[in-house]
């Protein structure tokens, strides 16, 4: 007969096999039942461009794309995400999906330290992609589940604006 101990000894080391495809490549992964998608992407796939803040959802330091929407993957259990397609910081970099708004980023000094850069851009990336030129008010709305300690947001909203403007003329800076 089993012990108690050992049956929680069991169940904790149990491990489930889940399969994404992460900026565009198929991977496969064991993970434990209850290990957030942040955890796996930066422990298990070593994009360490995601990053685990505040592990409550409330600083948006760990923004992805799943399926094509931002979300928290500090919030997320990896198991969840089976299936997805999941696009991370690196993947948008890699792709020249935000090639532009990084580059204004730059010329506005809009990223300071650099650890809400990555969750920034990713909102960013899908606000322009849903609204091509939004106003002011719709950029700040659209980053106010990210946190920054390091920058006021007045030079993120005018950099992503100046993208927004410069799409919508039909370039980029």
């Amino acid at each position: 007969m089993r012990g108690f101990d050992e049956t929680l000894l069991d169940e904790a080391d149990e491990t489930v096999r889940v399969r994404f495809v992460v900026n565009g490549r198929k991977v496969a992964c064991e993970v434990a039942p209850r290990e957030t998608l942040v955890d796996c992407l930066r422990d298990k796939l070593e994009l360490t461009g995601t990053h685990a803040g505040c592990e409550m959802g409330a600083c948006g330091a760990c923004l992805v794309q799943v399926d094509g929407r931002a979300v928290h993957s500090c919030l997320m259990f990896a198991v969840q995400a089976d299936g997805a397609r999941i696009d991370t910081i690196e993947g948008l970099t890699d792709s020249g999906a935000i090639a532009d708004l990084q580059a204004e980023f730059h010329r506005r000094n809009a990223l300071q330290c650099g650890f809400c850069t990555p969750s920034m851009l990713i909102n960013a990336y899908e606000l322009l992609s849903q609204v091509a030129q939004p106003s002011r008010e719709q950029i700040r709305d659209a980053l106010s589940g990210n946190y920054c300690r390091c920058t006021g947001y007045e030079a993120i909203v005018d950099a992503i604006d100046a993208v927004a403007k410069a799409r919508s003329a039909g370039g980029a800076r």
